[in-house]
């Protein structure tokens, strides 16, 4: 009886010490993984001759744990002796739930992904075309891509939650943290230090550069590089009832009817985005806050102004109730043709199985036709040019992280209405002390996500210095470095707004 009890005894314990082990086991991190390579580009007319480092960097917690692994990968220039006069640029996409694969392989890393310039035709199936950066700015500044958590390679680790960093005020910390654990680490605490945001990207910017300031290592940028903002969401989320959006989106409305020939022939494309800007300020706005109050003849009068904007038939305007909302415009404005156009670019165009949903059903053509080349080629490009051997698959998007996405703007445990994200006056406040810091706005005519008049109404608001404030237009999308002149043209300017 003592035998058998003492060999129960000896068995829970070795259970336990089991047990014990594989928590201790699952919570083990092992060593970051870097991988260091040297290369050479033409940028600017000039050599430019730089280490390239992909690598893992461990973000801790108060008690010096590991908690998360942020993903980046760094393009800096050998021999450079004062670093004091050598910028980098921190870049990262959006979404929430996107790596900086779109900036990384459209628009600033050392080789790009081509699809087709005027958006005729899907990527198809591998293989796909990598081509030099030959409009990159490595000779300006040094960058540094980053992938959050949850994005790439990044992933929670050891101790850390989900709910750590899949937030609003959670994912500025987290990235704020990893710029400053970069910036230590590298001896680049005098250099200038620039970020390049694009879509929710942007909203991250705004974040990060007012978290920045905190935590005891008061960090001052010079500068924002906001490419398709999205600071105020009233102004890009097209909802019914939101009046804001009617507004902001009307002009891409227009200057998108105007690129598929169905509004404003005769005219140039600035000069009928202007008529659209000056009726929607002035005509169109009174005429949704009037809502049912407009006689008749007021309300058949602005339907027939928003068909020659738009290109959508009066009556369908009129049954709309003069408020069509943007995925109605995506498969309306082309239905003769039985196509939709898309949502991160008017440009493109989906040929849909359904002829008559409310809204494109297959997707954003602009995403799918170009998503596959853009996977392929920075897979492609880690594996054989930087050598990166990792053990999990790199995630372009990860859609997990956008259901769980903590949107309120207050810490826990106070309380909050529910509102449109709007990080604008934290923007603003945050340019007011830091007076070196300027802002450029790139704007595609053609979003239908993040529309151009909205960055216009945002900069108008808010506390907004506006002579710190630059715009910039391109005749394309969210994305305008899919449209070769327009990503020799972004180049262009941001190379002037960087040197002046």
């Amino acid at each position: 009886m003592k035998q058998t009890l003492l060999l129960s005894i000896c068995f829970l314990i070795s259970m336990g010490i089991g047990a014990q082990a594989t928590q201790t086991d699952s919570l083990s991190v092992p060593e970051p993984k870097s991988f260091i390579s040297y290369h050479q580009i033409t940028n600017g007319g000039k050599l430019i001759k730089y280490t390239a480092i992909a690598s893992e960097t461990y973000l801790k917690n108060e008690k010096g744990e590991p908690v998360a692994s942020i993903w980046s990968t760094a393009y800096v220039q050998q021999g450079v002796e004062d670093t004091t006069k050598r910028p980098v640029a921190f870049v990262f996409n959006g979404g929430p739930g996107s790596a900086s694969v779109w900036l990384q392989m459209g628009m600033f890393g050392p080789q790009l992904v081509k699809t087709d310039s005027d958006a005729t035709k899907d990527d198809g199936a591998a293989p796909y075309s990598l081509v030099p950066n030959t409009h990159g700015i490595l000779d300006l500044t040094d960058l540094v891509f980053i992938d959050p958590v949850g994005t790439g390679y990044s992933k929670v680790i050891g101790k850390g939650k989900e709910e750590d960093f899949w937030g609003l005020t959670q994912d500025a910390n987290s990235v704020a943290q990893f710029i400053r654990q970069w910036v230590t680490e590298n001896k680049r605490w005098m250099s200038p230090k620039y970020i390049i945001g694009e879509s929710f990207g942007t909203t991250r910017a705004a974040g990060v550069a007012n978290a920045l300031e905190g935590d005891g290592q008061d960090m001052a940028l010079n500068g924002l590089i906001l490419i398709s903002q999205a600071l105020d969401y009233a102004g890009s989320t097209s909802e019914h009832d939101n009046i804001t959006s009617y507004l902001t989106y009307l002009p891409s409305m227009a200057a998108t009817a105007w690129y598929h020939k169905k509004a404003g022939q005769g005219k140039s494309l600035e000069a009928f985005v202007e008529e659209c800007r000056n009726f929607t300020y002035n005509t169109y706005a009174p005429a949704l806050y009037k809502g049912s109050l407009l006689t008749d003849t007021e309300k058949n009068k602005i339907a027939e102004q928003l068909s020659q904007f738009t290109g959508l038939d009066k009556a369908y305007i009129l049954k709309s109730n003069l408020r069509v909302l943007v995925p109605r415009f995506q498969k309306q404005l082309l239905a003769d043709k039985g196509l939709a156009v898309g949502r991160l670019d008017g440009r493109f165009m989906g040929d849909e199985v359904d002829k008559l949903s409310d809204g494109p059903h297959l997707g954003d053509p602009a995403s799918y036709q170009i998503g596959s080349a853009y996977t392929a080629g920075l897979n492609h490009y880690y594996a054989s040019t930087l050598k990166v051997d990792m053990d999990r698959p790199y995630l372009t998007g990860n859609d997990a992280i956008y259901g769980k996405w903590d949107w309120k703007p207050v810490p826990e445990g106070h309380g909050w209405e529910p509102s449109y994200v709007n990080v604008t006056r934290k923007l603003s406040e945050t340019m007011r002390r830091n007076t070196g810091m300027k802002v450029m706005v790139a704007c595609g005519y053609y979003d239908l996500i993040c529309p151009f008049f909205d960055a216009e109404y945002t900069f108008s608001r808010n506390g907004i210095e506006r002579e710190k404030v630059q715009l910039f237009y391109y005749e394309a999308g969210h994305m305008m470095y899919t449209h070769e002149p327009d990503l020799v043209k972004l180049a262009h300017d941001i190379r002037v707004f960087l040197t002046n």
